[in-house]
């Protein structure tokens, strides 16, 4: 009788470690598939592009993969490449940057004063409707062709963006939260840090993700405009010139460079979540 209660106790215990295992293998397995279809798919893209310019699509518009990879190889592998690359790159962060920094105080002060919100809102609504590639003419005669002419357009596209992310982020605070932490004697820095800070986080870095390729466009925009050097610069020439392959491989250098921008700010917001204790939790696998 004992040792028949004993295997009584212990089947259950044994029977549901093997499942999570089961699962996790199934998953790795499907992430393995997806990733094989994404590989398989692009192949095929770059198959009929190859096959598909000159009998079906003009190559001078199109150009082929093989082209491209030979500009982009010419493009890295220059001094002059790889300096309107840098270029494009700085005014990239710097624009990100300050249009971040503007943005979030802009939202800070007309949040935390509810008149003076409703004063300027207005104003910053009709200055938001202004296309800002439309304001590039303005800011190249005030900074010239040099690159802050460019930095100045990422940054005005950025902080209308990170500054309706935080304005209204604190405009629907939860006023019943903030007067607890008051009845219980928390002080500014308080509610700041259990009520304003969790309750921005994730606008914020919702505007910090669609910030970024705003910026990238921005400065582009610029460099299409009026420029001597950069990426925006090379793909004007290369359009100018009708050269398909460089101004593919030049598309190519932008994607790469949003998609690192965006891989970073996406880090940077799991490991601010996850600092909070806002990051979402998985849920506890359950056996039948």
């Amino acid at each position: 009788m004992a040792t028949v209660t004993q295997h009584a106790v212990t089947e259950p215990d044994t029977a549901p470690r093997g499942r999570p295992a089961r699962k996790r293998r199934t998953g790795g397995h499907r992430t393995l598939t997806v990733i094989a279809l994404r590989v398989v798919v692009i192949i095929v893209a770059l198959v009929l592009w190859q096959v598909m310019s000159g009998p079906v699509v003009p190559e001078y518009a199109v150009s082929k993969p093989t082209e491209v990879y030979d500009a982009l190889t010419s493009m890295l592998g220059s001094a002059t490449g790889w300096a309107d690359i840098k270029v494009t790159t700085v005014e990239v962060l710097a624009g990100f940057g300050l249009g971040v920094a503007a943005g979030t105080v802009m939202g800070l002060v007309l949040g935390s004063f509810p008149l003076l919100g409703r004063v300027l809102e207005p104003l910053v609504a009709a200055l938001n409707g202004i296309p800002k590639i439309a304001l590039a003419p303005l800011f190249l005669l005030f900074f010239g062709i040099g690159p802050w002419s460019k930095i100045t357009i990422a940054m005005t596209g950025v902080a209308f963006v990170v500054f309706y992310n935080v304005y209204l982020g604190l405009r629907l605070r939860e006023r019943e939260l903030v007067e607890v932490v008051q009845v219980m004697g928390g002080r500014r820095h308080h509610v700041l840090g259990y009520v304003t800070i969790p309750t921005l986080a994730a606008p914020f870095f919702a505007a910090l993700k669609t910030g970024g390729p705003l910026a990238i466009l921005g400065v582009i925009g610029g460099e299409f405009i009026a420029s001597s050097e950069g990426v925006g610069h090379e793909l004007f020439t290369a359009a100018q010139n009708l050269d398909a392959a460089a101004e593919f491989a030049g598309l190519i250098v932008l994607v790469a460079l949003t998609l690192a921008l965006n891989g970073v700010l996406s880090a940077l917001d799991s490991y601010a979540l996850k600092l909070l204790g806002l990051a979402a939790r998985r849920r506890p696998q359950t056996t039948s």
